[in-house]
């Protein structure tokens, strides 16, 4: 149960950076330029901020429930992206499973990077 828990954590993860992405596409101006600059800067901001703070492997992992933070954050601004662009049941979807996903993980006493926590 844990190792697929672990799983769909990673697919949310990468859902939320196409969520970002698609929603960088959409904001942008007309100008190709400006929708890639926005496509690319929107997930790079919250990869950053996932790497320096939540990511598994950190130097700076924040613990719980400070962790939480971060996370909200992230899968937040991919939620309200999907929704301003007109896709509200795949925001309410990712929400939905990322905090599933989080409690889960909580119950199970397991970190993020499938390390028993308690």
């Amino acid at each position: 149960m844990r190792i697929a828990n672990l799983g769909l954590r990673f697919l949310l993860e990468l859902g939320a950076l196409v969520a970002l992405a698609y929603g960088g596409w959409l904001a942008g101006e007309p100008q190709l330029w400006q929708r890639l600059l926005l496509a690319v800067l929107f997930p790079l901001a919250a990869a950053l901020i996932w790497g320096r703070w939540v990511a598994p492997r950190s130097d700076r992992k924040l613990a719980d429930p400070v962790r939480l933070v971060p996370e909200w954050v992230v899968f937040g601004s991919a939620t309200a992206v999907l929704v301003v662009a007109g896709r509200p049941y795949l925001g309410a979807a990712l929400a939905v499973l990322a905090a599933a996903n989080r409690l889960m993980l909580w119950r199970l006493g397991s970190d993020t990077d499938g390390r028993a926590v308690r």
